[in-house]
């Protein structure tokens, strides 16, 4: 029997901080190949990545996991209780690291569960696929992408996946992700005509401009949500124009604002409104308002069916709580595998990720192997 906790623990041990390997994948390799796995690595551009798939190309069935071993940097060294990439285990159960939350327990607990799975009850004319990067704390250009890129051009599918990001906000069993919101950055620069504060009638203020459209903006409710969305949000991240002088207007301003949209909007729709509301407020202000958006990820939801039904119901009998189907949070690279096949979420309690001292349980981890392997079983039934 695989120990996911323990491979969690050698996960952590390797200092996989974006974009570095750091052994992670090639630990997984290894343990994958002895048990009977097809193992590639995709790199692309200098990024990580791994592939693996047990059974037949062309099977029947294929499940799929997708998971990443990079990580955010730990900071400050001294304000651990335990080094960060030590993956000490303490006497409470705990095990401590950078990635023991986000997210090297969920890809342990799914490898461990996919080697035990295929190693004790073969799956007959099914497959087994498990796609890991290291690429999903960067900028994840060439990480999931690169895998699913290389996945259609080499004949290679997966029917359903399961990301195994931390899902639970505070009890492990509470919420599965069954969509995201969009994501859109805007880079927003104001053009005035810079002078002297006494002589308003000779300069044009980008600053008021600025702000007069951040205020429309952040005024105005985007919606009011949908059946699985709440309402889309706008937050103004930062304001600047550079002007250490207090009598001269400044020739430019800029901000940069974020847009976390549900299923009513596309990128396309958003850029249209909001280009519309700039050109207004330039006409009336005479300060150019140019709008550069950056978009990271489409809403997208899997509908609730027999996929769905499956995992939430093997996670309620496995924790005795129904957990809700919830497209809160950030992006993850559910976004990606979305294109491909249908996927959700269903990971660990996300209470410490990112956080100095990051920690997680070993019982839980334990826990969502059982989880995994179970619906391994019951998808292959």
């Amino acid at each position: 029997m695989t120990d996911a906790a323990e491979l969690t623990a050698e996960l952590i041990r390797c200092p996989s901080v974006t974009p570095e390997e750091a052994g992670a994948l090639t630990l997984l390799a290894d343990r994958l190949l002895a048990a009977g796995f097809e193992v590639v690595r995709v790199d692309r551009n200098g990024t990580p990545n791994l592939f693996a798939r047990w059974g037949a190309k062309d099977a029947a069935r294929s499940f799929g996991f997708n998971g990443h071993t990079d990580v955010v940097p730990p900071g400050n060294l001294g304000s651990w209780a335990h080094p960060p990439f030590s993956g000490h285990l303490d006497a409470d159960g705990m095990i401590w690291g950078r990635g023991a939350t986000d997210m090297k327990s969920g890809v342990a607990a799914f490898v461990a569960a996919a080697i035990d799975f295929v190693t004790e009850t073969p799956p007959e004319d099914g497959a087994v696929i498990l796609t890991i990067t290291g690429d999903e704390e960067g900028d994840a250009h060439d990480g999931t992408l690169a895998i699913l890129d290389w996945m259609a051009a080499n004949g290679e599918r997966m029917d359903v996946c399961i990301v195994g990001e931390p899902s639970n906000p505070d009890t492990f069993g509470e919420m599965m992700k069954i969509g995201r919101r969009g994501s859109v950055t805007y880079r927003v620069t104001a053009h005035g005509v810079q002078g002297h504060v006494a002589y308003p009638d000779r300069v044009r203020n980008p600053l008021h401009a600025l702000c007069w459209f951040l205020d429309e903006l952040a005024t105005t409710p985007l919606d009011e949500g949908t059946e699985h969305f709440g309402p889309s949000s706008l937050q103004v991240t930062t304001i600047d124009c550079g002007n250490k002088a207090s009598n001269v207007v400044p020739e430019q301003a800029t901000a940069v604002f974020n847009i976390r949209f549900n299923d009513l909007h596309t990128p396309e729709a958003l850029d249209a409104d909001l280009q519309a509301r700039a050109a207004a407020i330039s006409a009336d202000s005479g300060v150019a308002i140019v709008l550069t958006p950056d978009v990271s990820g489409m809403a997208f939801l899997t509908e609730p069916g027999t996929f769905v039904d499956l995992v939430r119901g093997i996670v309620e009998a496995e924790t005795g709580i129904q957990p809700v189907l919830s497209t809160s949070g950030g992006t993850s690279d559910a976004r990606f595998v979305k294109d491909h096949c249908p996927v959700l979420e269903f990971g660990l309690v996300g209470r410490f990720m990112h956080e100095v001292d990051e920690r997680v349980p070993a019982d839980q981890v334990h826990a969502l192997k059982r989880v995994y392997q179970r619906v391994l079983a019951e998808y292959f039934a």
